[in-house]
């Protein structure tokens, strides 16, 4: 069974940057596209980065584009979320998941969930 963890989320002022993994383990790793999610309170999970098994192709969220960077290592079995130029509206619990080897820009099309990191920004 896929597990993941996710790890690196924190309070941090506007303006500033922050980096959250997540490991994931029992699977290979490489056969997966793996993405990140939010969810902020009172609001649907919205789709932020998403990333290829081999990490050619990536997709990011208008919302995020040119701030945030998705990145994955297969032989370290993780994938990062590089987040620079906070602002104070990505504040959220961030969510990684793991689909079998397409990368997908939805949350319905992905099968393994890791249990979030909260991300705060503070204005």
């Amino acid at each position: 069974q896929v597990q993941l963890v996710e790890s690196g989320g924190g309070l941090v002022q506007a303006g500033g940057s922050l980096r959250v993994s997540c490991a994931v383990s029992g699977h290979t790793f490489s056969n997966y596209g793996m993405g990140w999610f939010r969810q902020a309170p009172g609001k649907e999970r919205e789709f932020v980065a998403a990333i290829s098994w081999s990490g050619s192709t990536t997709y990011y969220a208008d919302s995020v584009k040119g701030r945030f960077t998705i990145s994955r290592d297969n032989a370290k079995n993780t994938v990062w979320l590089q987040m620079n130029s906070l602002k104070s509206e990505d504040t959220a619990v961030y969510y990684c998941a793991a689909r079998s080897r397409f990368v997908a820009t939805t949350s319905f099309e992905y099968a393994y969930w890791g249990r979030g990191t909260q991300v705060t920004v503070s204005s």
